[in-house]
């Protein structure tokens, strides 16, 4: 994937100041198949960056605080793919917290998982089923547009073929 940044130059002219691969991008080893990639994040109250300085390589955790945002695109493999004997799930695990720090702790076994936050998500390429925590299932596809607000959810692919989304996670507050 290729993402262009821009920015301004000295005289505050609009610029691009960075065109080529998302830099923090992850092919997972114990899940073939399963990409996830970080383009762009804020944090709360940051103004919009006039150099363009990519702020990724400073993120610690994928979880925004409230009023912050996380731009992610995940590829999703089969289901099948877990259910390959070479699979591995603890070390599936690591892989996950390694990377999604702040989200990957709050998914459960099930992956069943529900984050403060308001998502814009939307299907860019396969089919994928959205699960809420009743069982109900609503399936996407290419073009779908979802709005995630704050709901215990799992995603499923049983489509047999790769499924890549886009999400903007808002920072919302949690109402506990």
């Amino acid at each position: 994937m290729r993402r262009v940044v821009t920015g301004h130059d000295e005289n505050g002219k609009s610029i691009v100041v960075s065109d080529g691969p998302i830099p923090r991008s992850r092919e997972f080893t114990s899940l073939p198949g399963w990409v996830s990639r970080l383009p762009w994040a804020t944090e709360p109250g940051e103004p919009a960056s006039r150099t363009g300085e990519d702020p990724t390589p400073k993120v610690t955790s994928l979880l925004p605080a409230p009023g912050g945002t996380r731009f992610i695109v995940l590829t999703f493999p089969p289901e099948s793919a877990m259910a390959d004997p070479a699979f591995d799930p603890v070390a599936y695990d690591r892989e996950q917290r390694a990377d999604s720090p702040g989200i990957a702790e709050l998914i459960e076994p099930d992956g069943m998982h529900a984050t403060p936050t308001v998502d814009y998500g939307i299907v860019l390429h396969g089919e994928i089923i959205l699960e809420l925590d009743d069982g109900h299932c609503t399936p996407l596809s290419a073009g779908d547009i979802l709005i995630q607000n704050g709901t215990r959810h799992a995603w499923r692919n049983r489509s047999g073929q790769p499924v890549t989304m886009a999400f903007v996670l808002i920072g919302a507050e949690n109402d506990d």
